[in-house]
């Protein structure tokens, strides 16, 4: 009997997730009630007006709906569970089922979590005779169910093709690589269900490709730095036969699928896990381009940015963006109203708005006073704040963020900076 107690206690402790404790905290998670005015940590005024008590993890949640509905900035998420640097950058320690509790009693407010359902665990007690009555003598057999995920970050499905490939590549990176030659019946373009027709496919390369197409030249608005070349994702294929040349079927296809467009061996992609949190830094940045070349972005769209892991961001940031103000004129014209982008950016400005004008040191409008009279001198406009970008891919040089708020719609030129 005893035998079989210490080996239910080890089965126990073994499936018991290594971020959760007996007290409901992920580990190494400091419960010391904080000092009034410590900026390192949350205070009721950070809460959101609707912040529930406790919330029971689903499947289908995402770190940052859940950050949500507990805190005014997402972002916070770390302070409010006294997580340190290594917690924050990998939280595998939430799940489906798990219940977080929220506790307001002490100077600030704080999350802790119980294990499924919410119930805690604590001592048996009873007697031996009542022990023995709740044995159950049961056999062997071998069970299957599916693993439990951990709560990612962010939709995956949004991500998806952006984390299994490089997508900015060298110059000249997708020359070596196989090439759709030919479509069925010579169609110009062709989309899901449709067969095509590959070089350059060993039988021992995989069955299953991702198609892409050789983008532009990313730039830096700032400095007019190349930073690399995007290669856009357009769909998915399957080999149907193995041959020279390879027959292949789509199925997916995100944009127009041509002649010429080059495959890629799909990977298995595994989404990471991070808790959003703010740079520890400040950071400034620009809105590059956008996933599928729209004018105005909103939530879960995918943009680039020129800065990258140089820059000092890392996966998971969260930053804020604002739309630029402009300069307007004693004449009524409008410039963008960051001068100090130079001479690059304004030739990238205008060709964003068709607009033939240039900034000019003279345009800049000098500090004033509150209040001060601003007829016939230039105005500055104050830049905007319209949304919230989180950061989940990092390059050298650039990254990739998805839009997780948009109050107003955001452009390609916006700033994006440590909120």
């Amino acid at each position: 009997m005893r035998k079989t107690i210490i080996t239910l206690v080890v089965s126990v402790a073994i499936l018991v997730p290594a971020g959760v404790f007996a007290d409901g905290m992920p580990p190494g998670t400091d419960q010391t009630p904080a000092k009034a005015g410590d900026a390192s940590k949350v205070t009721m005024s950070d809460l959101a007006a609707n912040a529930p008590t406790d919330y029971t993890v689903v499947k289908g949640d995402t770190l940052w709906g859940i950050a949500s509905r507990f805190l005014k900035d997402p972002w916070k998420w770390p302070q409010i569970w006294n997580m340190n640097r290594e917690q924050i950058k990998d939280p595998h320690w939430i799940y489906p089922g798990n219940v977080i509790h929220l506790d307001t009693t002490g100077g600030n407010p704080r999350l802790s979590m119980g294990g499924p359902g919410g119930e805690e665990s604590g001592p048996s007690g009873g007697t031996e005779a009542q022990a023995q009555a709740n044995v159950v003598k049961v056999d062997p057999r071998v069970r299957t169910e599916p693993l439990e995920r951990a709560v990612p970050s962010i939709p995956g499905s949004a991500i998806g093709p952006f984390l299994s490939q490089p997508l900015v590549v060298e110059a000249g990176g997708l020359d070596n690589a196989p090439t759709i030659l030919a479509t069925e019946e010579s169609r110009v373009i062709v989309g899901e269900g449709d067969t095509m027709y590959a070089d350059r496919i060993a039988s021992d390369a995989g069955v299953n490709w991702q198609v892409f197409r050789p983008g532009e030249a990313l730039h830096d608005p700032d400095t007019g730095e190349l930073l690399g070349y995007e290669a856009k994702y357009l769909g998915d294929a399957r080999v149907k036969r193995f041959g020279n040349p390879t027959t292949l079927q789509i199925t997916k296809a995100r944009q127009e699928i041509n002649r010429g467009d080059r495959l890629v061996p799909a990977r298995e992609t595994s989404f990471p896990s991070y808790v959003p949190r703010a740079p520890d830094k400040p950071i400034r940045g620009v809105i590059m381009s956008v996933d599928g070349g729209v004018v105005e972005l909103g939530q879960f769209q995918i943009v680039t940015i020129n800065r990258g892991a140089r820059d000092g961001i890392e996966v998971g940031h969260v930053l804020a963006s604002y739309h630029r103000g402009q300069i307007v004129a004693a004449n009524g014209t409008t410039h963008s109203s960051d001068l100090a982008l130079g001479s690059q950016t304004a030739s990238w400005w205008n060709k964003l708005t068709g607009s033939n004008t240039t900034p000019t040191a003279g345009d800049a409008p000098s500090d004033q006073a509150a209040g001060a009279t601003l007829a016939g001198s230039a105005v500055q406009i104050p830049d905007e704040r319209n949304g919230l970008v989180f950061v989940f891919r990092v390059f050298e040089k650039m990254s990739y963020a998805i839009v997780m708020k948009a109050t107003k719609p955001l452009y390609v030129g916006d700033i994006v900076q440590t909120p």
